[in-house]
């Protein structure tokens, strides 16, 4: 059985450069990590209303997750506790501000400064002692009470994680209902060892249902996300993604920021030949 990495080495530690390079340029790797942050975006149920929202990435790393809040023209602000991994963030130009931070030590936001907040692939981080002062317990509660200040009042904040065991299921929930969140745990295609995946799923207003997980007998009569997605921005006018105006319209939101941007050519989103 393979070893899990917050069993290698602390976080910072385990991120190195090479790690990091690997972990942003694996294409394995970039495709589930863009699944999963589609499917937490899925999960924040923010309202189909056209607005862009501010939305926090805890553990963002080089950006994957934070490129799928661009793609649905959300802002965003990413905070992470591996340099290297910010460092790849910077050299990608990823259109989010990134911070770097520690989980455990609290979010350092202001109050109700972000609408929705996800999360991919690191809370399982914070279940494991590091240091020898470092308090599980503790450090997740820092972190929840500190997260549930910066949220709006009708955000929620959606993680995906990897819990080695029920009893780490335990720990992060009650830890969460004690800094004043309502919500639970949704696991998709729960039957299935490969595919199944933790999101927990927690909100700020009031206990409300839990979204339906993917791969229950309900989910089968439930339209494919993505493709209800792009189907709703066509009927809205947008431009299809990875076309030539999608293109053309970041690149204008960049600049808008004071981004450094290429220049529009007539080369601007032309398919290369497969000759190259």
């Amino acid at each position: 059985m393979a070893r899990r990495p917050e069993h290698s080495a602390p976080p910072e530690i385990f991120y190195n450069d090479d790690e990091a390079k690997k972990y942003s340029t694996n294409t394995r790797i970039i495709e589930i990590q863009v699944e999963m942050a589609e499917r937490a975006l899925e999960l924040l149920a923010l309202p189909d209303d056209d607005e862009s929202r501010l939305i926090l990435d805890i553990g963002c790393g080089s950006g994957l997750s934070g490129s799928v809040l661009e793609d649905s023209d959300h802002m965003w602000v990413g905070i992470d506790i591996s340099k290297s991994m910010l460092d790849i963030a910077v050299e990608r130009q990823v259109t989010g501000d990134v911070i770097l931070g520690d989980m455990g030590e609290g979010m350092p936001f202001k109050p109700g400064t972000f609408d929705g907040a996800i999360s991919i692939s690191a809370l399982q981080w914070l279940c494991n002692a590091d240091k020898s002062y470092h308090n599980p317990h503790k450090r997740l509660l820092k972190f929840f009470s500190t997260l549930f200040s910066c949220l709006t009042r009708t955000a929620r904040a959606v993680f995906q994680f990897y819990p080695e065991n029920s009893d780490q299921i335990e720990m992060v929930t009650s830890q969460a209902m004690k800094a004043g969140f309502y919500g639970g745990l949704v696991v998709d295609y729960p039957n299935s060892t490969k595919a199944k995946k933790y999101y927990l799923v927690l909100m700020t207003g009031g206990a409300a249902e839990l979204p339906q997980a993917l791969g229950s007998p309900e989910e089968e009569r439930r339209v494919n996300y993505i493709k209800k997605r792009d189907a709703c921005r066509d009927a809205r006018g947008k431009a299809p993604k990875k076309s030539r105006d999608w293109i053309l319209a970041k690149k204008e939101r960049r600049r808008r920021q004071g981004l450094e941007t290429r220049p529009d050519t007539k080369y601007t989103a032309r398919k290369r030949s497969g000759r190259f």
